[in-house]
């Protein structure tokens, strides 16, 4: 019984097991095939609403003359002809509705990128073109509410009148604030007041203030860079307040408070130089938000993160073209029950539906 006991403490004296990941499970007849003989370009954003309705913004000028042959002039072939920029899926993959594109009264992005559905059901939607400075505001049917910013030549990251090919956005539902990842070509997160559009605050990395320093190619050898890298990719608001950044080709997460305090940075897939390891981030829907989904699409892999202090806990997904695969994983977004849908670019040109296996408490979606 002595061996016993001694073998009792030496397990309790060890350190504790890491957390079970969460498991997924590909859905491989998500979506269902579009109707109107469309296709899909590159799927540059994703966003689910309270309905968990399933949100996907695609670049139709991406499809090639061969993919979008039924619409040239003469057709060249049976199929196919481009889809609107915005669909809308339901969680069986049926189209439920579609619209975007050049408009009155706004400037339509060159370069489709992000979707977000803000906690009063307005869409919001970026763009990453050479000439994109602005943010649009619309109706979940399509009709033009705002523009924040506005399209022409690139100006610094000092410029609170227009944005810098801006990545993605979200509005935090405490305090109606729209939060900017700006971008592609200036180095900032920056702030508006998502009624009037009005322009509130803005940061760099360390919350210090943004700078267009050229910084060269990452090293991951070299001390951490001391402002964001291109793109500023991602940016999303916990309930707590905390709010996370997606410094991507510096393979980092950064946090801050709302008014851009600097809280703590964590590293993920350090040694990755192509295109930065992180894409995206998406909140779990628990109570306390206990982790964040990663997209990377140099790797081609999602991740769970601990929100704590991004420790890797799971991970799916490779390089491929089957169900399941990615290329050029680009956005995600997770749904009331757990489930992640997510978006490819370059020759990816698809949305995808894992579904979460077994059970976990989640809290409840509130409009």
């Amino acid at each position: 019984m002595r061996w016993l006991a001694t073998l009792v403490a030496l397990v309790c004296a060890l350190p504790a097991l890491a957390e079970e990941p969460l498991k997924f499970r590909v859905d491989p007849a998500w979506p269902k095939p579009l109707p109107n003989n469309w296709i899909m370009g590159q799927a540059a954003g994703v966003a689910v609403d309270a309905e968990d309705h399933v949100w996907v913004i695609q670049r139709p000028r991406t499809l090639t003359d061969d993919e979008k042959a039924a619409s040239l002039d003469p057709p060249r072939t049976r199929c196919c002809v481009p889809a609107p920029p915005v669909l809308v899926f339901d969680q069986e993959g049926n189209l439920l509705k579609s619209w975007g594109g050049p408009g009155q009264g706004y400037d339509w992005p060159q370069n489709e990128h992000g979707i977000h559905i803000d906690h009063k059901g307005f869409v919001w939607l970026a763009g990453n073109g050479e000439r994109d400075g602005q943010i649009l505001k619309f109706t979940q049917d399509g009709r033009f509410v705002m523009q924040i910013g506005k399209s022409g030549p690139q100006t610094d990251s000092r410029d609170t009148t227009r944005l810098g090919k801006p990545a993605n956005m979200q509005v935090d539902p405490e305090t109606n604030e729209l939060y900017v990842a700006d971008g592609y070509y200036n180095h900032r997160v920056i702030v508006f007041d998502a009624e009037t559009g009005a322009f509130k605050r803005m940061w760099g990395a360390y919350g210090e203030p943004p700078t267009d320093e050229a910084q060269g190619p990452y090293d991951p050898a070299a001390a951490p860079a001391r402002q964001f890298r291109n793109p500023v990719h991602c940016v999303q608001v916990a309930r707590d307040g905390l709010v996370y950044v997606c410094d991507r080709t510096n393979d980092r997460v950064q946090v801050f408070r709302r008014d851009g305090t600097f809280v703590k940075e964590f590293k993920v897939e350090p040694q990755t130089r192509a295109n930065g390891s992180v894409w995206e981030l998406a909140l779990w829907p628990d109570e306390g938000q206990t982790y964040l989904m990663n997209a990377d699409g140099a790797n081609n892999e999602v991740r769970t993160l601990r929100r704590e202090d991004g420790a890797v806990l799971g991970r799916f997904g490779r390089n491929g073209r089957m169900a399941g695969d990615f290329h050029w994983v680009h956005n995600l977004a997770v749904d009331s029950r757990g489930n992640v849908f997510t978006t490819e670019v370059d020759t990816g040109k698809r949305a995808q539906k894992f579904l979460l296996q077994g059970t976990m408490v989640l809290r409840k979606r509130t409009p």
